[in-house]
């Protein structure tokens, strides 16, 4: 097991010296590691971008406008969708109650208690 360690870390050794000797001020390494990032930030952003457009796409649109007639008539689609909407916000206006903006406060006489007053709280001064 130690045999097995000790040969690796010599190999990694051996590869770093020879690395160093190749490229002695790190440049190489940087501008490496500079495109890899920035190669990885011009894949993301593209994803980002484009996959709103993955799952806005309609992939049974062809087969929907083949069966349905509707489809192909675009000013019978408009009516229905406002007919739709119409009947949504009538609807909708029904569920709420009317009621009158009147505010009734009467006003409670409730008689004096010790046990609730704030004057038997206090500390009294010393003198």
């Amino acid at each position: 097991m130690n045999q097995l360690f000790v040969l690796v870390q010599v190999s990694t050794h051996k590869d770093a010296a020879e690395f160093a000797r190749l490229d002695p001020y790190g440049i190489g390494m940087t501008l490496v590691a500079m495109s890899v990032v920035f190669l990885s930030l011009v894949i993301l952003y593209f994803t980002f971008k484009n996959i709103a457009k993955l799952f806005a796409y309609d992939f049974r649109s062809k087969a929907s406008k083949e069966n349905n007639p509707i489809a192909n008539n675009s000013a019978a689609t408009l009516e229905l969708g406002a007919a739709v909407a119409l009947a949504i916000h009538l609807y909708q206006q029904e569920l709420h109650d009317h009621e009158t903006a009147l505010l009734t406060i009467k006003k409670i006489n409730r008689n004096y208690s010790p046990w609730s007053s704030k004057i038997y709280g206090m500390r009294k001064e010393l003198k």
